[in-house]
């Protein structure tokens, strides 16, 4: 909470665009309340905490310069764009995978990992979709104003490439931290016999 915390000041603190910021930070700032409520009550396990906290720290980054003025994202690679939304995006599918992949497991919704892997992807690409969603909404509602939330840099496929990199987000995470995960949450049942 102490690492959060202080890093949501510091983005807090002069950033490049007011608006910008409050759109990109107030998704770290709802989760960080839900947790808080249901830390007594549902406890999760570390690596998803940890995981929750990494993308809050990159949407708290992205709410500070922009997602198309990161430092040291500008032109990485050969790009002739700041992709650093890229980052933001590809979290965008990996912690909700690893959100779902905890929820699903902990509370019997799907049996069989086959299946629980289809829908653990399914839930991270509709997260993605959504949150698409909410950028055409604040770009109409707002105009111009929204340019820097949005971070397409003149980009027209930006839209697919967010959801294409949350969809390999997902995939990464079910298949990279799956034993991890596994033995955390068998730790979990194990305190409560």
């Amino acid at each position: 909470m102490l690492t959060f915390a202080v890093v949501i000041v510091w983005s807090g603190i002069e950033p490049k665009d007011q608006f910008t910021w409050f759109l990109e930070v107030v998704p770290a700032i709802i989760g960080a309340v839900v947790l808080a409520l249901t830390y007594r009550s549902f406890k999760l396990t570390s690596l998803l905490y940890f995981f929750i906290l990494a993308h809050c720290i990159v949407l708290m980054i992205g709410g500070h310069y922009t997602y198309s003025e990161v430092p040291f994202f500008d032109g990485l690679f050969g790009a002739e764009r700041n992709n650093y939304d890229k980052v933001g995006h590809f979290f965008q599918g990996f912690v909700p995978a690893l959100i779902a992949r905890e929820l699903f497991i902990r509370k019997n919704v799907v049996n069989g990992a086959r299946w629980r892997v289809l829908f653990i992807i399914s839930v991270s690409l509709a997260f993605s979709a959504f949150y698409e969603l909410i950028e055409w909404w604040v770009a109409l509602a707002t105009g111009e104003d929204a340019e820097a939330f949005l971070g397409t840099q003149g980009y027209i496929w930006d839209t697919q490439s967010d959801m294409g990199l949350a969809l390999i987000g997902a995939i990464c995470s079910v298949i990279l931290l799956a034993k991890p995960h596994d033995r955390q949450l068998n730790a979990i049942d194990n305190s409560r016999l």
